[in-house]
C-alpha cells in the first residue's frame, strides 16, 4: 500500500514510518525538519499553506492515510490559538475533504476530556481545558463531517524521538540519566502507549477499514510518577530522583487534565485484540535503547 503520514518527523510520524516502511510505500510530510536517508519519501510541506494539501497527495497519490501533523505543544498552542485552529481543526478538515478516496485514520487526543471522573468511553461528552484541547475536538468533527468514513484515534504515547524531547519517557530517561531530579506527578493517570505499538494498531485499523471515534491508548493507566518510576527501574535509574508532586503545584501555563483515562473496549472488539500495555511497552522502550534506536533516530537529521 501506499501510505501518506503527515507530520513524519514528530513522535508519532516517524516511528509509524519506520515500522510501516517494511512492507509498505510510505510518504511523509515534513514542514522544518528535514531528514537525511529515511527509508522513505519526504515531501517538504507546509500544510497550513493554501494548495500545499492538493500538491501532496498529487505526489503521494495514497491509498491509506494517517494524519499525525499537528500544534502538540499545549504551552505553544495557548500562546498562538489562530495556528492551533490552523493547523488541529482546519487542515484536519480540509485533508479529510480532499482524500475522501482514501482510507483515512486522524490522530486526536485523550486531552477533549476534563479528565474529572475518568474512564471516559467514545459515547462521554468531551470538555477540553486547553486551546491544544479544543483545536482538536474540532479536528475531530471537521474531519468526520468531512469524511464519515474516516477514523478518529483518540491517542496517548510515549517513546524514542528525533530530537529526544517528544515524549514523557524521554523526560524522565534523559533527567535522570543525567542524574538531574524531576517531579513526577501523583495526581495525573493516564493510559500511554508506546508508539511503535501504537503503529501496529493504527495499521489494523486501517486493515480492517475502521471508521468514527476510538480510543487508541494502552489497556492500562497509572499515574505520570508511577511511570516514571517503571523507565528508573527498567533502565537502573535512581528512582529517588522522581519527587512525588502535584500537577496543581507545576505551574504549568495550559490546563491539565487531571484523570485520562479511556476505556478501550471499543476498538479491541473491532480488531479482535487486547490493546497493549504499558509494561510489555517500557520493555520494549528498552530493547530498542539496547539496538541504538534512539541514535539510529538522531542520525536521521542533517
Amino acid at each position: 500500500m501506499r501510505i501518506l503520514i503527515t507530520g513524519v518527523s514528530g513522535l508519532l510520524g516517524i516511528n509509524l514510518a519506520l515500522e510501516l516502511a517494511r512492507e509498505h510505500t510510505i510518504f511523509g510530510t515534513s514542514n522544518s525538519r528535514a531528514l537525511c536517508g529515511p527509508p522513505f519519501r519526504v515531501i517538504q510541506a507546509d500544510l497550513t499553506v493554501p494548495g500545499t494539501l492538493e500538491r501532496t497527495l498529487e505526489i503521494a497519490r495514497p491509498d491509506w492515510i494517517i494524519h499525525c501533523a499537528a500544534l502538540a505543544n499545549l504551552d505553544a498552542c495557548e500562546a498562538d490559538p489562530p495556528l492551533a485552529q490552523r493547523l488541529n481543526a482546519e487542515v484536519p478538515g480540509e485533508l479529510a475533504s480532499l482524500a475522501a478516496g482514501a482510507r483515512m485514520v486522524h490522530i486526536s487526543t485523550d486531552a477533549v476530556f476534563d479528565g474529572q471522573r475518568g474512564d471516559y468511553g467514545e459515547e462521554d461528552a468531551p470538555n477540553p481545558l486547553s486551546v491544544y484541547a479544543r483545536s482538536k475536538l474540532e479536528g475531530e468533527r471537521r474531519v468526520l463531517g468531512a469524511n464519515p468514513e474516516a477514523a478518529v484515534a483518540r491517542v496517548n504515547l510515549h517513546g524514542w524521538s528525533i530530537s529526544g524531547k517528544r515524549s514523557l519517557s524521554e523526560f524522565f530517561f534523559y533527567n535522570l540519566q543525567a542524574g538531574k531530579p524531576v517531579l513526577g506527578f501523583t495526581d495525573v493517570y493516564f493510559c500511554p502507549m508506546l508508539a511503535n505499538d501504537l503503529a501496529g494498531v493504527l495499521l489494523a485499523m486501517l486493515e480492517n477499514g475502521l471508521k468514527g471515534l476510538y480510543h487508541t491508548v494502552s489497556s492500562e493507566s497509572l499515574t505520570k510518577y508511577d511511570f516514571g518510576l517503571r523507565i528508573a527501574r527498567k533502565f537502573g535509574l535512581d528512582e529517588s530522583l522522581i519527587a512525588p508532586s502535584s500537577v496543581e503545584d507545576a505551574g504549568l501555563k495550559a490546563a491539565r487534565s487531571p484523570r485520562l483515562t479511556l476505556k478501550t473496549e471499543k476498538l479491541s472488539q473491532a480488531l479482535g485484540i487486547v490493546l497493549p500495555g504499558i509494561s510489555p511497552g517500557i520493555e520494549r522502550l528498552s530493547m530498542l535503547y539496547q539496538q541504538g534506536y534512539p541514535q539510529m533516530l538522531k542520525g536521521l537529521t542533517k
